[in-house]
């Protein structure tokens, strides 16, 4: 299970203070009563875009990890949260998926690199669909208007301090909660 590490660092900040090491969970998500035996349970590592380690703890009661997750990172992918938006933005300049696919992964197949791609709008375009609908914004789910609306560059870091409370249900890459992927495929024939 991954649980938002509120944290205003950069990336470079949180490997400079290794602040992993210092981070504590104040209580098991499972059991907010306590006595559950919540232990420490070491760190795994995140290997893009610089290698860093994330907290983990083990709740013995839930036979479960628990992992808090820096609110700069994308949840369920590699890479942050700010790079999946640099994806997206980037890919609108482009004439064609296939275009922006080839210029954004030249280091793998076409049909590899539109699958990374497509994944990434998907996510954002799931996550800014289901936000819109549960603050009822007149929003259009799309970055450019959330960041006209938060006035900010790094829409997705913003929205998941803003849906804070939600982010247990949502889907990656802003909550915590499982991959659709029957709708996800959908939504990528769709487009095709």
């Amino acid at each position: 299970m991954q649980i938002r590490y509120p944290i205003k660092l950069t990336i470079k900040e949180y490997l400079e203070q290794k602040a992993w090491e210092q981070v504590e969970l104040e209580h098991c998500p499972f059991h907010p009563e306590g006595g559950c035996g919540l232990a420490k349970h070491g760190f795994y590592p995140r290997k893009f875009p610089e290698y860093c380690l994330v907290a983990r703890w083990y709740c013995p009661g839930a036979h479960r990890t628990i992992s808090l997750l820096p609110d700069f990172f994308a949840s369920r992918i590699p890479g942050t949260l700010d790079e999946v938006e640099q994806v997206v933005n980037t890919a609108l300049t482009y004439k064609s998926q296939e275009q922006a696919a080839q210029a954004l992964r030249p280091d793998i197949s076409l049909i590899s690199g539109l699958r990374w791609l497509r994944r990434r709008i998907g996510y954002v375009r799931e996550a800014l669909t289901l936000l819109v609908g549960l603050f009822a914004t007149q929003c259009a789910p799309v970055l450019a208007a959330f960041r006209k609306k938060y006035v900010t560059d790094s829409v997705l870091t913003k929205l998941r301090d803003i849906a804070r409370a939600h982010l247990p249900s949502l889907p990656p890459i802003i909550g915590f909660g499982p991959r659709y992927r029957a709708r996800y495929y959908h939504s990528i024939s769709s487009n095709n």
